[in-house]
């Protein structure tokens, strides 16, 4: 890659929204460095061409999002453990000789995000409830369990997902319906919601906060709106919120250090920079 540009990207189907070319846009800049950051919208049938032919052009890795995560983790020559755990791929990294590594950073960026945003927040004082059991789910359950979270209830809008999650990862996960899943609040010290109910354009996260202990810690990883709903009420009942934008910074942070040789900073004024276009 000696002379070259280093290019990097986010590919997905769609991904004009991403606001990751911000974020390693802002990177770039604030480091003085050389490289490129773009937004890449392929289609299911084309991507193992499309991982192939990256590298000759000068890309030295790329994130993936929707709807190419485990697809993408599949076509991959060596895999991370925790890729292969939480069965999905977020970051790739490209050798000289085109080879495809791929890594997940989801769970590491749920775990600095609330160690960045909640001072002193700590996942092993008491259970964690966490609405979900899709891809992100599985990122945040990983890093649960990794941080030594003693017990993690679980509710999914298809229950079969959940006990799926719980056949996997063992007996630290309880598994409740839907319609009952405001019980699991009482005594989570850790809330997250990790579906994409209350994102703007989305259904109403509906499930009662009644009993959700005023000590928790509350995460959505919904971060448009930045503010959801969940998040004001559980302020209202007297909670630590953190919104899902954190998440999103710091997944980056590894890829990016992969990619351009430099460690960033996530920072205020990288979120502002990421918020304002």
């Amino acid at each position: 890659m000696t002379g070259r540009i280093p290019l990097a990207g986010v590919i997905g189907s769609p991904v004009a929204h991403s606001l990751s070319p911000r974020l390693h846009g802002h990177w770039l800049k604030t480091h003085g460095l050389k490289g490129y950051y773009v937004p890449l919208d392929i289609a299911q049938e084309d991507l193992a061409n499309v991982l192939r032919t990256l590298p000759r052009m000068g890309f030295v890795g790329v994130n993936v999002t929707i709807p190419h995560k485990e697809a993408a983790l599949n076509l991959a020559n060596l895999v991370t453990d925790r890729a292969a755990l939480i069965g999905a791929a977020n970051t790739l990294i490209f050798s000289e000789d085109g080879r495809i590594h791929a890594d997940n950073t989801d769970g590491y960026g749920f775990m600095a995000n609330l160690r960045q945003n909640a001072p002193g927040w700590d996942p092993r004082v008491g259970p964690a409830a966490v609405f979900g059991a899709g891809g992100a789910s599985r990122a945040v359950v990983t890093a649960l369990i990794d941080a030594g979270t003693p017990e993690i209830h679980l509710a999914n809008r298809t229950r079969t997902r959940a006990e799926a999650l719980r056949s996997e990862f063992g007996s630290k996960i309880i598994v409740h319906d839907w319609v009952q899943s405001s019980a699991m609040l009482r005594d989570a010290a850790t809330v997250v919601n990790t579906t994409s109910l209350g994102m703007t354009g989305k259904a109403e996260f509906k499930v009662s906060l009644d009993g959700l202990n005023p000590q928790a810690v509350v995460n959505d990883l919904v971060y448009v709106p930045l503010r959801t709903p969940f998040l004001e009420e559980a302020a209202a009942r007297g909670c630590r919120t953190v919104d899902g934008l954190g998440m999103l910074l710091h997944q980056g942070a590894p890829g990016f250090e992969r990619w351009f040789g430099i460690r960033p900073d996530v920072d205020e004024a990288l979120r502002k920079a990421v918020l304002d276009g």
